[in-house]
């Protein structure tokens, strides 16, 4: 018999929520001399009975504690028996459930072993929350790691939110809580409550679910992900085989929730399946390739633009669930578009029930807060260099890959991952081993991050969002770069717009930052970019950039993205941008779509559209955007008038010839050399009427003669416009 006053002990560590082992006292306990002893804390029942499942019996139990404790001594021949719990509740309900101190470990070793290796590349399959059958038992097993715990409980609208009833097995080995709950269904709301090991309790929501609330309330939600039926096999297997570096790539930066709103509806967002019915075709209607999101990943302030993730594995609720957010990703793809996802692994908030001092202690983040905050954005920084959390995050871009079909993964701010100084005091930093300011833990995550992500799904893309002149970013990583696809040409977008912002009677002083950029336009496989970043925060929208009157601006940015579409590298333009949005962008409201009132916003975004067109069309534009073969500058040096020529080339003969006059200034009769004979044609220029511009183009071929000029044996002659932008080809 045990112990009276050890018995008492042990229920009152149930009931205080405190017991070490819940697993070695709850549930069917072997006893000396044969037979069982079968306890149960449940509060909201006043009488529980144990009923064998096969019908072979049944055996009411005993109240010994007036919180609700049970207990009942089973007869040896019931020790192996299959048990169900039957409740009394209060409410006048029987309710017969399996008893979650039944079931055996759940994780497998090698699960375990992974995953404090770092290793393994489908942890989502483990830990949080798992609709399975166990011993024929229906319901969902829950898992968490929090090794410095002294207890994890499962709380929910199925306990009451008490963590008394249902704390978790410790699997040492691997610092992982688990039960099993039969009976839970899809969708039940539930948190971890953890006791940490200073013996405070704390609310956290799963770092794995796969759906959660936003905003005030943060639970987390079960939810099945094997039941949605994907209809983008085509593109799937096309993208396997894609070389995206060869290919046209022009991408449609987009907030979700402010890319067009319901007035009529309070000034709602759009769902996903909302989205799906009206971005879809406005962005096919673009001819953009691609479609980046800014970050969807669940975060609870809507002012951090999804920036500041609490959610890592649940596309926010904001919008719909995430088989709505599957939805829309597949109709992308139905379509001909890709779809890029903004991916935050360098910092997380300090929301309590989010990753911060998970288990009491910091365990996703650095201890000292020299590594381990972000004082600029008050945030935490991941500690790259422990296993778990390195699994973590290389898991997590492996799960928006595999399981949301995302095309690429654009990785924000990563030169505050790669240098250890970012951002702070001479004092208010550590060094790494070496001495250096370079996080060489961070170094090692992005290159393994790059490596198995690439081995895993051939033909997506990760893209860095790297502002500095770290060498190599997107150089694969057994050249010794950090093995990234793409990186954002920040430079380009700093000189450029530092440039356009001039008055062009002052450009011909600012010459060279127009052409700096082909210095270094293949140190890396570039994205030219003009983001979020360029139109919030007082930096004006892109329209309000330009210089002069109403027209004058117009033709401006009519000229930078003709410059811009036809210049080395990628392609991304914010939402709003590509019609000349007057207001700064703000999340709290829609795009000013109202102003296709005016013929010169609907003319700017026409011109988009067919620069869009003409890029995907015309190899020159992008077949070599990453190898200096693929440009030949025709004129860099008439700063003077602020005219620049340049040629770009693909194999197999197409060429594409761009000029642009950077003043308002008419030039008539320029000449333009060319590489071949015959008649070419003015594929492009933004000042045709059609595109709102003073109508000075070159409508009739123009055959090349034998004049030679700018290098090339022979030229044609043409109008330049004005402010403006001229294509031509054969």
């Amino acid at each position: 018999m045990t112990d009276p006053t050890s018995l008492s002990t042990e229920i009152l560590a149930i009931l205080e929520a405190r017991h070490g082992d819940p697993f070695g006292f709850l549930g069917r306990q072997p006893q000396e001399g044969g037979g069982a002893i079968v306890r149960t804390l449940q509060p909201r029942a006043h009488g529980v009975t144990v009923v064998a499942r096969d019908g072979s019996g049944s055996w009411p139990m005993k109240r010994v504690h007036h919180h609700g404790f049970f207990t009942v001594d089973l007869p040896a021949e019931a020790v192996d028996v299959a048990y169900d719990l039957e409740l009394a509740t209060f409410n006048g309900q029987a309710v017969r459930q399996a008893d979650p101190y039944s079931f055996g470990p759940l994780l497998g070793e090698q699960d375990l072993y992974y995953f404090c290796e770092g290793t393994h590349q489908r942890l989502w399959d483990c830990l949080g929350a798992r609709i399975r059958t166990v011993e024929g038992v229906a319901g969902v097993q829950f898992a968490v790691w929090a090794p410095n715990a002294q207890r994890v409980s499962v709380i929910g609208d199925f306990n009451d939110w008490d963590g008394r009833i249902n704390p978790m097995r410790l699997r040492i080995e691997g610092g992982v809580w688990e039960i099993f709950l039969p009976g839970i269904k899809e969708l039940t709301h539930y948190k971890f409550e953890v006791l940490s090991a200073e013996g405070y309790v704390q609310v956290k929501s799963d770092p794995f679910a796969f759906f959660g609330q936003h905003g005030i309330q943060t639970a987390s939600l079960v939810f099945d992900l094997e039941r949605y039926t994907w209809s983008d096999q085509e593109w799937m297997q096309k993208r396997a085989a894609y070389d995206l570096y060869h290919k046209p790539m022009s991408v449609y930066e987009v907030h979700l929730g402010s890319w067009k709103r319901v007035p009529e509806d309070g000034n709602r967002s759009k769902s996903y399946l909302e989205l799906a019915d009206d971005l879809i075709p406005y962005v096919k209607s673009m001819n953009f390739t691609h479609i980046e999101l800014m970050p969807v990943a669940e975060h609870p302030f809507d002012g951090s633009w999804g920036y500041q993730i609490t959610g890592y594995f649940a596309p926010t609720s904001r919008f719909g669930n995430p088989d709505e957010f599957r939805q829309f990703v597949d109709r992308c793809h139905q379509a001909g578009i890709g779809v890029i996802l903004d991916w935050v692994p360098g910092h997380f908030p300090k929301d309590a029930h989010g990753l911060a001092k998970f288990d009491g202690t910091a365990l996703y983040e650095h201890a000292d807060p020299r590594q381990g905050e972000h004082q600029d954005w008050g945030t935490l920084i991941f500690n790259y260099g422990r296993a778990e959390v390195k699994n973590f995050l290389v898991a997590n871009a492996l799960f928006w890959l595999e399981q949301y079909h995302i095309d690429g993964l654009r990785v924000d701010a990563v030169a505050s991952m790669l240098y250890l100084d970012y951002s702070r005091k001479p004092w208010a930093w550590v060094p790494n081993k070496y001495g250096g300011r370079e996080n060489l833990e961070a170094i090692d995550f992005m290159r393994d991050l790059n490596r198995i992500c690439y081995e895993r799904h051939p033909g997506s893309t990760i893209i860095a969002e790297e502002s500095t002149a770290w060498p190599g970013v997107s150089r694969p990583t057994d050249a010794g770069g950090l093995g990234y696809g793409f990186k954002w040409n920040m430079g380009w977008m700093n000189d450029s717009l530092h440039y356009i912002q001039e008055d062009p009677i002052h450009r011909k002083y600012h010459h060279g930052e127009a052409t700096f950029s082909m210095l270094y336009a293949y140190d890396e496989n570039f994205i030219l970019v003009i983001s979020h970043d360029e139109v919030v925060h007082g930096k004006g929208s892109m329209i309000n950039k330009m210089p002069g009157d109403r027209w004058q601006k117009f033709a401006n940015l009519r000229m930078f993205y003709g410059w811009m579409w036809a210049h080395p590298g990628k392609k991304l333009v914010f939402m709003g941008c590509e019609f000349g949005q007057w207001q700064e962008w703000s999340h709290e409201r829609s795009l000013d779509w109202h102003l296709f009132l005016g013929e010169e916003h609907a003319s700017m975004q026409k011109l988009v559209a067919e620069m869009n067109r003409l890029y995907t069309t015309r190899p020159a534009l992008y077949a070599q955007d990453h190898d200096g073969s693929g440009f030949q500058w025709l004129d860099a040096s008439d700063g003077e008038n602020s005219i620049f020529a340049f040629m770009r080339m693909a194999p197999g003969g197409d060429r594409v010839y761009c000029v642009i006059n950077a003043t308002p200034v008419p030039r008539k009769g320029y000449r333009v050399g060319v590489s071949e004979a015959g008649e070419y044609l003015e594929l492009l220029n933004t000042d045709a009427p059609g595109y709102a511009g003073s109508g000075m183009t070159n409508p009739l071929p123009m055959p090349a003669g034998a004049t030679a000029w700018q290098g090339q044996p022979m030229s044609i002659v043409i109008d330049l416009p004005p402010l403006g932008v001229v294509w031509l080809g054969k």
